[in-house]
């Protein structure tokens, strides 16, 4: 997932897909970490998934809007005990003093996750990526690559574009 820093640099990170649907795909994290930031100040982002397996990429870019409070609250408790402690532990991307500091955060984010596993992280928000621009590309042993990327004017629009790209 790529954002933009407020100082108007890109900045990617490996995130993890949580779904799709009509809406968009699904990305979760803290509304105060890193990522959060960068999509308060800049609600735009870029997703890229790559299986080299298959041969196979997908490129998503469009806007980005919080999913509601109860969406963001399902995904954290669909999540791991070891997720809830990450989340409650909080200060994702901040500088950290020590690893004795994260140590003794972390044991106490666990404590809490085992003992009260309904434990809500208000920051905890589900992003919807609504795609504008998708392209999916298929290697080719002689280089020519298959590309086709389909484009609409906005995410409130069901009419698609379909282009086939140079490789």
């Amino acid at each position: 997932m790529a954002t933009m820093a407020p100082e108007n640099s890109p900045y990617a990170r490996t995130v993890t897909l949580r779904g799709a649907d009509a809406r968009g795909w699904r990305v979760a994290t803290r509304s105060d970490s890193r990522k959060g930031h960068h999509l308060a100040a800049t609600p735009k982002a870029a997703l890229g998934f790559y299986w080299p397996a298959r041969a196979r990429q997908i490129r998503i870019r469009g806007p980005v809007f919080p999913a509601s409070p109860e969406e963001s609250r399902a995904d954290l408790h669909a999540r791991s005990t070891g997720a809830l402690a990450a989340a409650l532990a909080g200060h994702q991307s901040a500088p950290l003093a020590s690893l004795d500091e994260l140590a003794d955060a972390s044991r106490a984010a666990w404590r809490t996750a085992e003992t009260d596993p309904g434990r809500d992280v208000p920051q905890w928000t589900v992003y919807i990526v609504a795609a504008t621009e998708v392209e999916f590309w298929q290697s080719d042993p002689a280089r020519r690559h298959l590309r086709l990327a389909y484009r609409r004017p906005s995410p409130d629009t069901d009419t698609w574009t379909k282009h086939l790209l140079w490789p």
